[in-house]
């Protein structure tokens, strides 16, 4: 009877035991918005789960809730003199602890307790730049995971914004408002940095596979037009992102695989008695370790790519960090290889070998002068590095795939490195007004090698050398009243290889009409310089001699105009609408009457090889976007996004045309749900995603003429007037998140193309068939993907 009754004792126990809810720590550190100067004092309030705990923020405006249970939880940061600060859904999971860097904003009116305003009243709708005014919108990492089709990669996940349209499936490429990809700037941790994608092709911005790793982003910003004066060099967009720091208390651990590859990651303190922390990750590519086992497939990608950051305090005033991130990637693509109906598009005419690296790295050192002014100086250096071969693969007539020869047709040899020096000031004078400035200087040398070799040979670049970009900015905000806000600045840009200088004004104006809705005006002229293959592509001459014809190319440049409302329809549902005009001018187009210009470039791996270009092209981009957003809020939230654009270009000919990435809409709708299951909040999150856009123009294809060359021709004289059928593709991705103690995993599938709609990448002629194929986008694919975070 004894051994019944401490049987059931000791399952009553246990059962109590499992019963204990999981939970863990939720700190940070609160700051000035303007100054950044830690906020002591500051009340931090958890609202769920009953009844509310709270804490306040010490001397260094740091605070810790503990004992937080694992799921989402909502926090509410108040101090007298500040704006109300709101954080809702804040994810916590049992493996990782929640480190939150939050800034508040000072109120201008002093009352009693502090104003509660439209727009700082959620976090995560408000940019990390307080000088953007229009077109701007924050990039939560978390995001990336959770939305279906993403795939945890920043570019794919930006593309469900307004305005934002990707290039194809293959790739990751940002459309903007119909602007080339080529023309957005790519930040990070205020660095300009070279394209940050595995198979990034110099001059492009996109790729495959992307290098930036959403488990090590913070918040960021997304900028898609009239962005404020700091950003130079970039004529449609800007992502500024940031790498969040490693935690400073306790070591945690990743492990995670998905469609990005395998990956494994660290981050900690370096001692208990030190606030210096690291942040690591490693991440090898999931095709190439299962081709290293022998399950290969035709082209296997194989890349690699390392992270490292770490934040090190120095007194109670500085901080230095470091960061790197360094890529190889390589593919093989053999004619014989590629499985076609006859139909498809002729790649097995060729083969194709390409190797890629990318490298990066700064070190920077910001200091609290005073309690209202702060400045930082940033060294850094980049490496890119392309390698491409070709060879033309020649068949027998007829059905069959014997291959009679394989003529090496290209190689290139791409080299550029950069190294740079970015130095910053900020200043607070009150709260209404705050200043900014800096410098930026770019020294860049490169190493340019291309030619054909078949069948006619040609040499398009072989030039070596060096040249510098120095750029500067100043930008103030003025605060009229809490209602109305003025963003100002200038950016000045000198090109050493050109010799050409360029001021930029900007201006941009906030009304807050009331407590839910507000109004904005913009105004922006922005400069890009020419990619550098373009700059040193050699024009070949009657005599045999070469030219390096576009050398003197001044920059293209644009006008953005932008107005947008914007209002809170309900606590957790805004609606925003935005209307914009961009004027472009001093594009390249080439001398002598064409349709070409530099604005239809940018959206593959091939260098521009087009010579006698001036700066006589003109484009223009206009257009209506609307976004209607429910936040995160009683276990759902959804998406909806609607793009009516129209972008037209004009080449050295004077007829207006279509731009390549001229789709005229894009509809995005995206929906989630959680499921709490079990006493330790288990979740199920279904996401559900759907994108219809408009089919792309491109170049008729010469039947005839490519039948007598072998080759694709196209019909320039009418350059982009036909339209591809339009594009629709339906994801749906499902996950489960299971909590245990110190440890959580996360099990997904994401069902990409659940239609498996036969969306259209391309056509071109197959010399082999003698016909015109087309060659489609990615069909249905399921991708699984694990993480397990302790």
């Amino acid at each position: 009877m004894k051994k019944l009754f401490l049987f059931i004792l000791l399952c009553t126990f246990a059962q109590q035991l499992l019963a204990q809810p999981i939970t863990q720590v939720v700190r940070g550190t609160v700051t000035d918005g303007a100054s950044k100067t830690p906020i002591p004092g500051a009340s931090v309030l958890l609202l769920n789960p009953a009844p509310a705990v709270g804490t306040t923020t010490d001397g260094n405006g740091r605070f810790r809730l503990t004992q937080v249970p694992v799921g989402r939880v909502n926090l509410r940061l108040t101090l007298v003199g500040y704006e109300d600060l709101f954080l809702k859904d804040v994810v916590v999971n049992a493996g990782k602890e929640v480190v939150l860097d939050l800034q508040l904003i000072e109120s201008i009116t002093q009352l009693q307790e502090a104003v509660v305003t439209y727009r700082r009243s959620e976090d995560v709708t408000v940019t990390n730049n307080e000088m953007a005014t229009v077109s701007a919108r924050p990039f939560n990492p978390g995001e990336t995971l959770k939305y279906a089709g993403s795939l945890g990669d920043p570019s794919r996940m930006a593309a469900n914004f307004a305005g934002v349209s990707g290039a194809n499936d293959a790739r990751n490429d940002i459309v903007v408002r119909g602007n080339s990809p080529a023309t957005l700037l790519w930040r990070l941790e205020g660095v300009n940095i070279p394209n940050p994608n595995h198979f990034g092709a110099l001059g492009s911005s996109g790729g495959p596979v992307p290098m930036l790793n959403a488990n090590l982003l913070a918040k960021s910003d997304f900028l898609t037009g009239a962005f404020p004066a700091e950003y130079g060099n970039a004529l449609s967009s800007v992502f500024d992102l940031r790498l969040r720091q490693g935690n400073d208390e306790k070591k945690e651990h990743l492990v995670q695989v998905g469609f990005n590859g395998i990956e494994l990651g660290a981050e900690g303190p370096y001692s208990k008695k030190s606030k210096a922390s690291y942040l690591v990750n490693y991440r090898y590519s999931l095709f190439g370790l299962m081709a290293n086992l022998g399950y290969k497939i035709a082209g296997t990608p194989y890349y690699q790519d390392f992270t490292f950051k770490t934040d090190v305090p120095v007194g109670a005033k500085g901080h230095v960090s470091f960061w790197t991130i360094g890529g190889r990637s390589n593919i093989t693509f053999l004619g014989k290889d590629v499985s076609t109906d006859g139909d498809g598009y002729g790649d097995e005419n060729n083969n194709i070998k390409v190797n890629f690296f990318t490298g990066m790295a700064a070190l920077a050192y910001e200091h609290r002068f005073t309690n209202n002014t702060y400045g930082r100086l940033t060294f850094s250096g980049s490496r890119s590095y392309q390698q491409y071969n070709a060879d033309t693969v020649l068949y027998n007539a007829g059905d069959g795939k014997e291959i009679i020869a394989e003529i090496p047709s290209e190689q290139s040899e791409f080299e550029n490195e950069k190294l740079s020096v970015n130095a910053s000031v900020n200043h607070k004078f009150s709260a209404r007004d705050k200043i900014a400035g800096g410098v930026i200087l770019d020294l860049s040398r490169f190493n340019l090698s291309n030619s054909q070799l078949y069948p006619v040979a040609q040499a398009f670049r072989n030039s070596e050398g060096k040249t510098t970009l120095a750029q500067a900015y100043v930008q103030w905000k003025h605060r009229f009243t809490e209602q109305l806000t003025l963003n100002t600045g200038l950016n000045g840009m000198h090109y050493e290889l050109n010799n050409q200088t360029v001021l930029e004004p900007r201006l941009g104006l906030n009304y807050e009409l009331n407590n839910r809705s507000s109004v904005s005006v913009a105004y922006g002229l922005h400069s890009n310089v020419q990619p550098i293959l373009l700059s040193f592509y050699q024009t070949q001459n009657p005599d045999g001699t070469y030219d390096l014809s576009n050398k003197n190319l001044k920059f293209t440049r644009s006008h953005h105009f932008v107005g947008s409302y914007q209002r809170s329809l309900a606590p957790n549902l805004q609606l925003k609408t935005e209307i914009y005009y961009q004027a472009i001018f001093d594009a390249p187009v080439e001398k002598q009457p064409s349709y070409y210009s530099v604005l239809t470039e940018g959206a593959d791996f091939a260098p521009i090889d087009k010579g006698n270009l001036v700066n006589n092209g003109t484009g223009r981009n206009y257009g209506l976007e609307v976004t209607l957003e429910k936040l995160f809020a009683h276990n759902y939230y959804f998406l909806i996004t609607n793009s009516l654009f129209n972008s037209k270009y004009k080449g050295s000919d004077g007829q207006e045309r279509n731009t390549p990435f001229n789709g005229k809409y894009v509809v995005n709708a995206l929906a989630g749900k959680e499921i709490a299951l079990g006493n330790r909040n288990n979740t199920l999150s279904l996401n559900w995603k759907i994108t219809s856009a408009g089919g792309r123009y491109v170049r008729p294809i010469d039947l005839a003429a490519s039948a007598e060359q072998r080759t694709t021709v196209y019909q320039d004289n009418r350059a982009y007037s036909e339209n591809l059928s339009s594009y629709f593709r339906m994801d749906f991705k499902f996950g489960y998140k299971i909590n245990r103690s110190r440890l959580t995993h996360e099990i997904a599938l994401d069902l990409q193309n659940i239609t498996n709609k036969e969306n259209v990448y391309q056509r071109a002629y197959n010399p082999r068939t003698q016909r015109i194929g087309t060659a489609y986008q990615q069909g249905f694919l399921p991708i699984p993907f694990y993480r397990l975070t302790f």
